[in-house]
């Protein structure tokens, strides 16, 4: 009905709706993130990663931490995968869910925050301490009109920080700060804001007046993980992409701004298990290796190309898609291209359609795929049905090969027409699949 609506509502009007909507819950619910301490974590890529790791400093460190993720959500010892297929959800069920924290006496609260969640006022009535942000490229572009709306719409929640209430903690105050990636060119346009403290946090020794950054020192990604030093301090981890030694960085400055010790965040890092959809290798005793990722913009499959780089492997077999919904058409054959260029075979799968014609995406996708010189169904197949997609993907691999399954990650459903959410997991999908032919 909502969507409905929407085509004849105009929009201040449906702002104002929204407003109003986080109001009441915020009123409903009785303030709950006054009680907490609360993280909020934006950006264009890393948000989910962060706030999981966060998340595991903070527990390691003897804190009841609850969080909200496009990955999952966490009230203390609880965790579920988020279903939703929203990253941050409404005004309501986070209002919610930050009453839960509470009621279950969690000390800290992690929210990944999106730009169209802002401009929906989601934010709104959530009392923030720090804001940690990881870096911005352009994306969701249609949905905001342009690069810089989706910049402005993010500034918004840092612009915000000023109005919070201060906060009184277990008889200690707590100081709003900023925390920034300092090797993003953006990362000034979010300093700018007011905070009582603000630090950054870089992989380069570029040049800031920041008092206070914290820098990784002699930075390196191999297929055993990735490896750093801060003042001396080892920090490895069994985590695959130069890209989270940035994302690692981003809470291990947060761990720094909360007062935790280098030696006890590096110790409680050391065994990590990974990140549910983000390079998660599925392996079920196959010859070859298989990798799940949530990459579905260029720059993040660009990204784990670099990650593959670092694997042993033979060819590479990438499954992929993209998404409806006014969901940035142009990036499509770009992603196909992508693809194209780097893998041996490419599989165009249908990913979130929303109430566009799946076939059409595939298609789009497809035609980067032909333009990097794939020819179809001989080293280009477009295949609907995901499991089928992935269903060959697995009989074209052989031992030592690399299969890419990329554009969802953990996600729970796919967005269908109508509003409908289908259920889907590709990692099952992939395990149901490979204990076919195993």
């Amino acid at each position: 009905m909502l969507l409905f609506l929407k085509k004849f509502i105009p929009k201040p009007i449906f702002r104002l709706y929204h407003y109003l909507l986080a109001q009441a819950a915020d009123f409903f619910y009785s303030s709950p993130a006054d009680n907490l301490i609360v993280i909020g974590v934006t950006g264009t890529a890393g948000k989910s990663t962060v706030v999981y790791l966060i998340s595991k400093i903070l527990e390691k460190a003897g804190y009841k931490v609850g969080c909200s993720s496009t990955i999952m959500f966490k009230v203390d010892k609880k965790e579920w995968l988020n279903d939703k297929k929203m990253t941050m959800v409404g005004r309501f069920a986070l209002q919610k869910l930050l009453k839960q924290m509470v009621s279950a006496q969690c000390q800290y609260a992690i929210i990944e925050v999106t730009s169209q969640g802002i401009e929906q006022y989601r934010h709104l009535g959530v009392n923030f301490d720090v804001l940690v942000f990881t870096n911005l490229y352009p994306e969701h572009l249609e949905a905001h009109g342009g690069f810089e709306n989706y910049k402005k719409a993010k500034l918004k929640l840092f612009a915000k920080l000023k109005d919070e209430a201060p906060k009184l903690i277990a008889g200690q105050k707590i100081k709003k700060t900023i925390i920034a990636n300092l090797d993003d060119e953006h990362a000034n346009d979010f300093l700018q804001n007011w905070a009582e403290e603000k630090i950054g946090y870089a992989l380069t020794n570029n040049s800031t007046d920041l008092a206070r950054v914290v820098r990784a020192e002699n930075p390196k990604a191999a297929a055993e993980g990735i490896e750093f030093f801060i003042d001396r301090q080892r920090f490895f981890l069994p985590l695959l992409g130069r890209h989270n030694i940035g994302n690692v960085l981003a809470a291990v400055t947060l761990g720094l701004s909360q007062g935790l010790s280098l030696n006890s965040m590096a110790e409680g890092l050391y065994k990590f298990g990974g990140v549910p959809g983000r390079i998660e290798i599925i392996n079920e005793g196959q010859p070859f290796c298989l990798i799940v990722d949530y990459a579905f913009e260029p720059k993040a499959v660009l990204a784990l190309y670099e990650t593959a780089a670092l694997i042993s492997r033979q060819k590479i077999i990438h499954v992929l898609g993209s998404a409806g919904g006014g969901r940035d058409k142009a990036r499509r054959p770009i992603l196909g291209k992508i693809a194209g260029e780097k893998a041996d075979y490419v599989i165009v799968a249908n990913e979130d359609p929303y109430d566009e014609d799946p076939q059409a995406i595939i298609d789009e996708v497809a035609e980067g795929a032909v333009s990097a010189g794939k020819v179809l169904d001989q080293n280009l197949f477009k295949i609907l049905d995901r499991r089928q997609a992935i269903a060959k993907a697995l009989s074209l691999a052989q031992a030592g090969d690399l299969v890419l399954v990329t554009g969802k990650g953990s996600e729970q459903a796919i967005a269908v027409g109508g509003g409908k959410l289908a259920p889907w997991d590709d990692r099952q999908v992939v395990r149901e699949e490979l204990g076919k032919i195993l």
